[in-house]
């Protein structure tokens, strides 16, 4: 079954009467399962009659990675104009592709903050470091100025449940409404910046064959076994089947969207255009309760300055990050490692999701779905009234670096996901961190008490250890 099988839907159509009835507002659906959020990129490239405005810091050439090219191809082909903006950093092998891409006429790309050196990319960390180490950690991807889809996932069989033996348990939410015309502008904006820098301008003409590759390799994936049952299991998700026939239940709420100014990349943004302001505002005003999701927590000093000081107003607190065996990136781990007592004694409640055993099956998984291997989502619940969904990670390099965006959502309803998720579901599913009366950590997992970071080696906790005693907290 071909990805183009799902081309004739149109969510302008679909759910352009619903916009109407619900004035103001934008309506929302949280992408728990990673088929779902890759069958609702599908299906927006496979709806849009103008234009497709795709925005990402990764993009893997792998099974989904390589569908989702060609299902921009297919718009470009049939006169959707298709604007494509990556960030450079995770572009290795992609250059052929990206030229034959960008040599369609209804195609263009642009690489935020490119690399000079295309092979030997290190040498601009060495030349041009200040700019390189800023990157564009922003994903969206934008049908018709009419629906858009934001949150945490990149692209890469790892975020979609592409039969990957290491997934990620992830967050996006598909949106229509007002809330869409504000990441259209956001988009242009990122399109036009001084970091957007047209693809042509930087890397060499495709060869006559680049696009010929492209669908190519789109049909052996299409024919793989792994491929087929990967499109089949996706065409069967009940997700696309609500979205084909109209009856996707939309939450309709206030949204607004929070991004960082694109001079971020150039290190010229002011400190009241960044996004990490207007989230410190938000996480600022808690009455009762604060539910905190992200894979990579590093609140540094000031971070956890403010955190206690909301517990100790009574405010409860509880925050989900990775174990040290289910984290991919331990230095991150390692600054977060160094804040964990500060917290703990402050009452905040500290769970860190462990890398389960076996690979990760095609759907059942959901937001902190027991068949997954380690945390990606970006999420925070304030109050069980508010919710922010994006790319935003609370570390330092989310806060001073990278640029980020992202959603702010009033609703009790999806606020609730996130924090009866975080009540009910999270102690199954991670280590339960505190301190005994000596002050040590320990980590329970139900009857269990360990001493050390669970189901690590001696050399992978030495290393953090190590990490944790360099100067690099403001790279993480």
């Amino acid at each position: 079954m071909s990805v183009a099988t799902y081309r004739e839907t149109r969510l302008r159509t679909s759910c352009g009467r619903m916009v109407e009835a619900h004035p103001g507002q934008s309506g929302v659906f949280a992408l728990q399962e990673g088929l779902d959020a890759f069958a609702a990129r599908v299906l927006l490239a496979g709806a849009a009659e103008h234009t497709l405005d795709v925005q990402y810091y990764i993009w893997h050439h792998d099974m989904s990675g390589t569908l989702l090219l060609e299902a921009l191809h297919r718009a470009a082909d049939r006169g959707v104009r298709v604007r494509l903006l990556l960030d450079d950093n995770n572009t290795t092998g992609l250059d052929p592709w990206i030229a034959a891409l960008d040599a369609h006429p209804n195609i263009e790309v642009r690489l935020f903050n490119p690399f000079k050196h295309r092979r030997w990319r290190v040498l601009d960390y060495l030349v041009d470091f200040a700019r390189v180490n800023r990157r564009m950690h922003n994903k969206s991807f934008t049908a018709d100025g009419q629906a858009t889809i934001i949150g945490g996932r990149n692209v890469g069989d790892e975020y979609f449940g592409a039969g990957q033996d290491i997934s990620f348990v992830d967050l996006d939410v598909i949106a229509v409404g007002p809330v869409v015309e504000e990441v259209t502008r956001d988009f242009d904006r990122y399109w036009t910046s001084g970091s957007a820098v047209p693809a042509a301008n930087v890397i060499a003409p495709a060869a006559e064959s680049a696009t010929v590759d492209i669908d190519a390799a789109a049909q052996r994936v299409e024919h793989d076994p792994v491929g087929v049952k990967y499109i089949h299991a996706v065409a069967r998700a009940p997700f696309v089947r609500d979205l084909l026939e109209g009856n996707l239940r939309l939450e309709w709420a206030n949204v607004h969207m929070v991004s960082d100014d694109p001079a971020k990349g150039l290190a010229r943004a002011p400190d009241d255009r960044m996004l990490w302001n207007r989230l410190r505002e938000i996480i600022d005003s808690p009455k009762r309760e604060l539910e905190l999701v992200s894979p990579y927590f590093v609140p540094g000093e000031e971070g956890v300055k403010e955190l206690t000081g909301l517990e100790r107003a009574g405010v409860k607190i509880t925050v989900l990050t990775n174990a040290l065996e289910a984290t991919d990136v331990p230095a991150v781990h390692a600054g977060y490692a160094k804040r964990r007592k500060p917290l703990l004694a402050a009452g905040i409640t500290l769970y860190e999701l462990k890398r389960l055993p076996g690979g990760r099956s095609a759907r059942g998984s959901g937001l902190f779905g027991s068949s997954s291997s380690s945390l990606h989502a970006k999420t925070f619940a304030v109050d069980r009234t508010r919710l922010f969904v994006g790319s935003f990670n609370f570390d330092p390099r989310s806060a001073r670096l990278n640029t980020e965006m992202g959603f702010v959502i009033d609703s009790p309803a999806l606020a609730n996901v996130v924090a009866d998720a975080c009540t009910q579901r999270v102690p199954e599913m991670s280590y339960k961190v505190s301190l005994t009366e000596s002050g040590a950590l320990q980590w329970t997992d139900g009857n269990q008490r360990f001493t050390s970071e669970p189901g690590t080696s001696l050399g992978r906790r030495l290393l953090v250890r190590f990490l944790a005693l360099l100067p690099i907290e403001w790279l993480l």
